[in-house]
């Protein structure tokens, strides 16, 4: 009777396999590869992927004395990406890349309209475990990397990107536009003038309108309408208006349509208001948390805590010195830095005490389903992960108002 070897793409992480790889991206390879065997795109990846399957079980059975085939490796490294929360749509009926990707917020809304993702890019390590956890695919690195960027495949219907915004250094005026070397909206640039997307989909900061005196939205503006030649609709949208999310949580959403692929771009609209019918006690988890989310009382600002969370009904925030309550008796805005330093954290008063919200609590107000999967990493790296992330439920929204115009 033959004996198949249990391997799993875990690992590629090894130190003893680490010292042999291949390429810096092997897990990001054969995921990809993997995630796309029983559709065209795989022989975009093929190539390098074999050569990454063959190197890896040349050493289990030379390093580790393992008797185990190519074939037999795919198969349970196949089953391995498949098997997992949220996996591709069968019947998709487009395709897009996930750029800047975080923990999969743009990919679990266009997945839920029938789409299919052909490529993903998150530099950030934890945010790449969270959404290989739920994805079964790990993202590509840094996305300004030349050869990172060589693995997109040529041909996709829409770019996402939730994309920093570092401050844009405009070195004069070429032709009439403004230069954006140097941040990270080039490298959406250079993709969008090498593969032409029908749509660019877009999110960010609400400060971005603002930024640099309006300057810097201006040039993504005139980047995508002018030089690109795109048709650009820009919107304000809070999560907790337009995606019945209990979070006050404003941001621009950007979506460009290619007129020559897209001859009904004009008939696009942003989502309407819907009313807010969920509370923070749809979301809150009952009973008692983990006893290091509550304040205790010998805490510097429990007394100042004690004062000011009167109510239930509410998230609270610690601004450094106080405590601010949310008129709306919603969520305040979640941000990435709420699990360090002591500022911008949301509090609840529930029966055991004033505690911290729990990780699964800051996902849920963010839009992900119970059912997604947040690994085993420190409190921190979570609470950045849901900061950092869209509302899945309004990209998931605004998603269905472009299929509709596709």
């Amino acid at each position: 009777m033959k004996v198949i070897e249990k391997i799993s793409i875990d690992e590629f992480d090894g130190k003893n396999y680490q010292t042999k790889l291949a390429e810096p991206f092997d897990k990001a390879l054969i995921t990809h590869y993997l995630h796309n065997y029983r559709n065209g795109v795989s022989k975009h990846y093929k190539k390098d992927a074999v050569k990454v399957l063959d190197n890896f079980v040349e050493y289990k059975q030379v390093e580790e004395q393992i008797n185990i085939v190519a074939e037999d490796a795919l198969q349970q490294l196949l089953f391995e990406v498949e098997d997992v929360p949220f996996p591709t749509p069968e019947n998709y009926t487009f395709k897009f890349i996930d750029l800047f990707a975080g923990i999969g917020g743009f990919r679990l809304a266009m997945q839920n309209v029938g789409g299919k993702c052909v490529f993903t890019s998150e530099w950030e390590t934890s945010a790449q475990k969270t959404y290989r956890k739920n994805f079964g695919e790990v993202p590509f690195g840094d996305i300004t990397k030349e050869r990172v960027k060589n693995y997109i495949p040529q041909e996709f219907d829409i770019l996402c990107a939730g994309f920093p915004c570092q401050a844009f250094s405009i070195a004069g005026n070429q032709k009439g536009f403004a230069d954006t070397r140097g941040t990270l909206f080039f490298d959406i640039e250079q993709i969008v003038v090498k593969h032409r997307p029908k749509v660019v989909f877009l999110e960010n900061v609400k400060n971005l309108v603002s930024h640099d005196n309006g300057n810097t939205f201006k040039t993504i503006i005139s980047v995508l309408e002018d030089k690109l030649g795109y048709k650009v609709f820009t919107k304000i949208l809070n999560s907790m208006t337009h995606a019945n999310v209990p979070q006050n949580r404003e941001r621009i959403f950007i979506v460009a349509f290619d007129p020559n692929q897209v001859e009904n771009f004009a008939d696009f609209k942003f989502p309407s208001e819907i009313k807010l019918t969920k509370t923070i006690h749809d979301i809150l988890e009952q009973g008692k948390q983990a006893e290091n989310l509550y304040y205790k009382e010998d805490h510097a600002y429990f007394p100042e805590l004690e004062k000011a969370m009167v109510s239930k009904d509410t998230v609270y925030q610690w601004r450094r010195v106080y405590a601010r309550e949310n008129k709306s008796n919603v969520c305040p805005t979640l941000t990435a830095n709420m699990g360090t330093g002591g500022h911008n954290v949301p509090l609840i008063k529930d029966d055991f005490g004033i505690r911290k919200l729990t990780p699964k609590e800051c996902f849920l107000f963010q839009g992900y389903p119970e059912n997604y999967i947040l690994p085993n990493l420190a409190n921190s790296k979570l609470y950045m992960q849901a900061g950092n992330s869209v509302t899945t439920t309004l990209i998931e929204r605004i998603s269905n108002e472009i299929i509709r115009v596709l």
